[in-house]
């Protein structure tokens, strides 16, 4: 069976869509077979991530490793069973289809609750949940005191984590190996960076994931979404002397993969 690899949250823009990428790309170059969807039906960000990337490729004459990706299928009401849920059927379609010939199938949520989230965290083998280094990102996975900082309780993101996890356990599924990634790290900011980091390390031992460095805000990604292309990519596309921030990037991609812990990839690129 395929390694089922869904980014999650609930909040729009904390880079669930440029980590995706990057992350499905990077082990397709790596020798994997790895298919794609995209759960935000409207805003199809990562969606059209890839579709761009097909097109430039297409345009410029270029082979390039890509995922799979496939969109849900469509379902007629009268072919579900009685009480069957459509988009649980949309989704276990397209999971099934994508399975034959996948190593790893990358899942990107949408930055809101719907019920497509909500089963594919279920289906999670390993969720990775980009989070802005921000307390108010970080209001999705615990309340905090306003005063002190001490955490209150879990929030509506980690408490649907939570449920997703029962639900595995039930179904003897093995547990969910949950990364929470700290994007747009700024280098400035020191005493909000530190600050959030002790709340983070303090609430993964309480609910339980695994904190990893993501991301840094760079004006790259911005330039790379319309071609569809990646780090990975810049040496391909005639990029001969990659500037610091190019190789600082590279290896923040690399970090984060190695932290991933996939199994059977090995980084090397």
């Amino acid at each position: 069976m395929a390694h089922i690899i869904v980014v999650g949250n609930e909040k729009g823009g904390s880079g669930k869509s440029t980590t995706s990428m990057h992350v499905a790309t990077a082990l397709v170059r790596m020798g994997h077979k790895v298919g794609a969807l995209d759960l935000d039906l409207r805003q199809k960000s990562f969606g059209r991530y890839v579709e761009n990337r097909l097109a430039y490729l297409d345009h410029a004459g270029l082979d390039l490793p890509c995922p799979t990706y496939a969109d849900l299928p469509e379902i007629h009401q009268s072919d579900l069973a009685a009480g069957e849920n459509l988009h649980d059927r949309r989704l276990s379609a397209a999971v099934a289809e994508l399975e034959v010939g996948s190593d790893f199938i990358l899942i990107d949520c949408p930055g809101s609750h719907t019920r497509l989230s909500q089963v594919a965290h279920s289906l999670a083998d390993t969720l990775i949940t980009p989070l802005n280094d921000s307390f108010v990102d970080f209001d999705l996975l615990a309340r905090t005191d306003s005063e002190t900082n001490r955490i209150l309780g879990p929030s509506v993101y980690s408490e649907m984590v939570w449920n997703a996890r029962q639900l595995r356990a039930q179904a003897g599924l093995k547990p969910i190996d949950w990364i929470v990634v700290r994007n747009r790290l700024g280098a400035q900011q020191m005493h909000n960076k530190k600050k959030m980091g002790e709340a983070l390390e303090n609430l993964a031992k309480r609910i339980g994931f695994r904190v990893a460095p993501g991301f840094s805000e760079r004006v790259i990604f911005r330039e790379l979404f319309p071609r569809g292309l990646t780090l990975l990519d810049l040496k391909d596309i005639g990029v001969g002397n990659l500037n610091l921030s190019n190789i600082a990037a590279r290896q923040e991609l690399r970090d984060l993969l190695a932290e991933l812990r996939l199994p059977g990839v090995r980084v090397d690129f």
